[in-house]
């Protein structure tokens, strides 16, 4: 505590009805040196910016709830005590707020969502060869591939194209994906080794 400060100036002492509270020159020497103390302590806590507030909290509750206290005696391991218990509640807000583990964002950038360039450029040259194969099939197929791209089931493309039973739209899709991965060279993507043939 900077020495050319009143102690007063330290500890602001609340006002009761008739103005100025009166305090005994003992406990206001008592309770300055002990906000020192406090303040140190609760720096070597990890309180760190925290420590003066966290102080001043604890010199108000001792006022306000132990004013009958003057004794060095009774007061400091009173004031520790309700200190570390202001400690602990500054730490469980903390780790509620998720201040530990927050980390610098210019620093550590947050994942985008978008798709890196090489898987893009492979989802459009596996979509340029679908179409294209596609492109080259009957027109029964194309067909077929348009509604269930539209999300039809097979009951309602069996209505639609008119077919006899279910079962042969089955064996039409089975027969249409044949022929497209026939024309695609029996890969469904172009690098060898990925993919199912």
């Amino acid at each position: 505590m900077d020495p050319d400060l009143s102690l007063t100036s330290a500890l602001p002492i609340p006002e009761g009805e008739g103005g100025a509270v009166a305090v005994p020159a003992g406990r206001l020497e008592v309770l300055g040196r002990l906000r020192e103390r406090i303040v140190a302590f609760a720096a070597s806590r990890g309180a760190g910016a925290h420590a003066e507030d966290l102080a001043q909290e604890v010199l108000v509750l001792l006022h306000t709830k132990y004013g009958h206290l003057e004794r060095a005696e009774d007061l400091v391991p009173l004031a520790f005590q309700i200190l570390r218990f202001k400690l602990a509640g500054l730490r469980r807000t903390a780790a509620r707020r998720g201040e530990y583990d927050a980390v610098d964002v210019d620093a550590f950038p947050p994942p985008s969502d978008a798709p890196d360039p090489a898987t893009v450029l492979e989802r459009k040259e596996l979509l340029a060869r679908l179409m294209g194969g596609i492109a080259r099939m009957g027109e029964r197929c194309r067909e077929l591939f348009r509604l269930k791209l539209q999300g039809r089931t097979f009951a309602e493309i069996q209505g639609l194209m008119g077919a006899a039973s279910l079962n042969t739209v089955y064996t039409w899709d089975h027969r249409c994906r044949e022929q497209l991965l026939e024309s695609l060279g029996g890969r469904w993507d172009s690098s060898a080794g990925r993919g199912a043939p």
